[in-house]
């Protein structure tokens, strides 16, 4: 078993990330202008940043590692790089910050891109290692995509009449396959080594063993949630891990983010839009502990990270750990919610071409998957190009999630791409499925 992929020509690569950095700076262009100056300038919640923030941050990135680190180029601005020092300032005190007025922030943003583009056309992607296959572009266009994400997050926090409007998935025929699926023990290989653009903590490819198991075959829907709201899971500490519990009394917890329960029914609020939760979405906005409690209550629990990557990649037809589960080629509509493309999940048995060898569905889009596991390295992890990407975050305070939701671009999500935030947060685009031992 190896972890194997065919060196791609440096034209295609630049190609690539051209198209990743315009398609990342598209969707920044929508998020920033479909609101007025006043909510771009305004926090929506205390654990996001003003929207303009996020945008001349993208731009502040973007001079740092494409025109200063990989160009040598003179700073355009070099008096803001504290301002948009994400570790400098959390993001309760950015507000206060003399930030770059949207108009301005704006034309910031567009000068280094334009600049940029320049380098990405003269730059070699052999010799350094910071730009060896177009890594340092395909990392800032990862970079802006995340923060496309923080900003939709914001816009979902965001008060007031709705403001992004997109298509919803097709319909599907209700779900009807089997509720788990069987994974097979014994060895993969996790992580990538070859993966051109794959981030440090993604980083080394390397052995596992695992004991065989039973997953879930789609995401835990709303319907099979509601179900344990409805059995007293809440009031119940007997499936609660004794922080989750602390944790659920002390706020007032009693159903996922952005529910409420009215006229003998739940409802909703999505981006401005108050509606019936919808039973066969895969259930959103949970926090680990309720997503941990779900899992104790039916008898379950949640997949290690180490269990859900073998789920997504392990191929038993030929021992190989795959880019994606339905194979090597990026992710197309047929594949997998992913883009902001809809602005929900899709329901529950959707893109069957997307799914894994072992039937295994919706293991990339539609919402990001809690695991059990801590983040942490990998055997042989080397931080690279700079410690506060990953290194700084490793440890039990963090709780990995996987695959990807549908505010992901593609660029920043495969089978190997690991994301992790603390087991209290649920404003994120979270769900999960559920594990058991064999």
């Amino acid at each position: 078993m190896t972890d194997e992929r065919s060196p791609i020509d440096p034209e295609i690569l630049r190609e690539r990330a051209l198209d990743a950095l315009t398609t990342a700076r598209d969707r920044t262009a929508l998020l920033t202008t479909c609101v007025d100056e006043s909510d771009l300038t305004a926090q929506h919640s205390p654990l996001m940043s003003p929207l303009v923030w996020d945008l001349a941050h993208i731009g502040n990135q973007e001079e740092l590692w494409l025109l200063r680190a990989v160009a040598g180029r003179e700073a355009i601005r070099p008096e803001i790089d504290g301002l948009y020092d994400a570790f400098e300032h959390p993001r309760a005190e950015r507000p206060s910050l003399p930030l770059l007025p949207p108009d301005e922030a704006r034309r910031y943003a567009a000068e280094v891109r334009g600049r940029a583009l320049d380098v990405l056309e003269r730059t070699p992607l052999t010799g350094r290692r910071l730009t060896e296959a177009g890594f340092a572009f395909g990392m800032i266009a990862q970079h802006e995509q995340q923060h496309d994400e923080t900003m939709l997050i914001t816009h979902q926090l965001r008060k007031g009449p709705q403001a992004l409007t997109a298509p919803d998935p097709e319909p599907v025929t209700p779900y009807d396959g089997p509720s788990e699926v069987f994974v097979p023990g014994g060895p993969f290989i996790m992580g990538t080594s070859t993966e051109p653009w794959a981030l440090d903590n993604e980083r080394p490819a390397h052995q596992r063993q695992v004991p065989p198991f039973y997953i879930d075959a789609v995401p835990v829907t709303n319907g099979a949630y509601t179900a344990f709201i409805e059995d007293g899971g809440y009031d119940d500490e007997r499936w609660w891990s004794l922080e989750g519990w602390a944790h659920i009394r002390k706020h007032g917890v009693e159903a996922p983010l952005f529910w409420r329960r009215e006229g003998g029914q739940w409802l909703r609020r999505r981006f401005g839009v108050t509606e019936v939760v919808p039973p066969d979405e895969p259930v959103l906005h949970v926090c680990w502990y309720e997503a941990d409690a779900y899992a104790r209550w039916a008898g379950r629990r949640l997949p290690t990270e180490i269990e859900w990557e073998k789920a997504a990649r392990h191929d038993p037809a030929t021992g190989r750990s795959r880019r994606y589960p339905w194979g090597e080629a990026d992710p197309t509509p047929e594949h997998a919610n992913l883009g902001q493309r809809h602005l929900r999940p899709a329901p529950v048995g959707s893109y069957p071409a997307g799914a894994s060898p072992l039937g295994v569905r919706q293991l990339i889009g539609d919402v990001w998957e809690w695991t059990s596991s801590d983040f942490l390295p990998y055997p042989g992890f080397t931080a690279f190009p700079y410690k506060e990407y990953s290194q700084v975050f490793f440890g039990p305070e963090y709780k990995v999630l996987r695959g990807g939701s549908f505010a992901v671009d593609q660029v920043a999500c495969r089978g190997t791409f690991r994301n992790w935030d603390y087991p209290i947060r649920r404003q994120i685009f979270s769900g999960f499925r559920t594990a058991r031992d064999v």
